[in-house]
């Protein structure tokens, strides 16, 4: 199993790893900072050993790097890892954000079910099934979640206790099960922005930017 040193602290930038298997262009690690795309969350941009990582999968309770080039180092080896850190720092921050503007448009609208999210380094979004354009609901989301994250409310992630694979974001009376990663408190998020996208008779995109 890897070791994912990115739940325990979220903040480092590059690290050491043993090589445990090499095929080809393929790279698995015994502990690893670098996030692989999971729950709607983009991976990290950077490097392994010097080389650029062009991909990097979840196998199982592994990740699996695909580099640009195949490496000269070999299984035993030990490799430096390093990451994009203000990357990850943006998607950290609109992580939290998504989550607190879903709490708060299921207060309003009672709709807790989505039919896609994604969160990118430039921004996230929230898709729901809507019989009506969200535009007039945003401004007064906006403002509430922006006034949560004045407030530096803390910010918590920790693995299920009784399924250690399973993880929970939380944040004051709000929790989901979550394995992305996210800043400490509300504060780190600064404010945001929201915008409404039509994608389909029926369907509303809510688009969430850091200001």
């Amino acid at each position: 199993m890897t070791l994912k040193l990115f739940y325990k602290d979220p903040y480092l930038t590059e690290c050491d790893a043993r090589v445990l298997r090499v095929r080809g262009r393929e790279v698995l690690l015994d502990q690893t900072i670098f996030f692989a795309f999971s729950g709607g969350q983009e991976s990290d941009k950077g490097e392994i050993g010097g080389i650029r990582v062009e991909e990097a999968r979840v196998s199982g309770k592994d990740i699996i790097y695909f580099l640009e080039k195949e490496p000269e180092f070999r299984e035993g080896d030990e490799v430096k890892i390093r990451i994009d850190g203000e990357r990850r720092k943006k998607i950290m921050r609109l992580h939290s954000a998504a989550h607190l503007v879903y709490f708060i448009f299921a207060e309003k609208t009672g709709i807790r079910k989505l039919i896609g999210s994604h969160i990118g380094e430039e921004k996230a979004r929230l898709d729901y099934s809507y019989p009506q354009p969200v535009s007039e609901l945003l401004p007064e989301i906006e403002k509430r979640v922006n006034e949560l994250i004045s407030q530096n409310l803390e910010i918590k992630t920790y693995p299920d206790k009784d399924d250690p694979e399973k993880r929970w974001w939380e944040c004051e009376k709000w929790k989901c099960p979550c394995g992305g990663l996210h800043p400490k408190s509300t504060g780190e998020i600064g404010r945001i922005k929201l915008k409404r996208k039509n994608i389909g008779a029926g369907k509303e995109r809510i688009e969430i930017f850091l200001e």
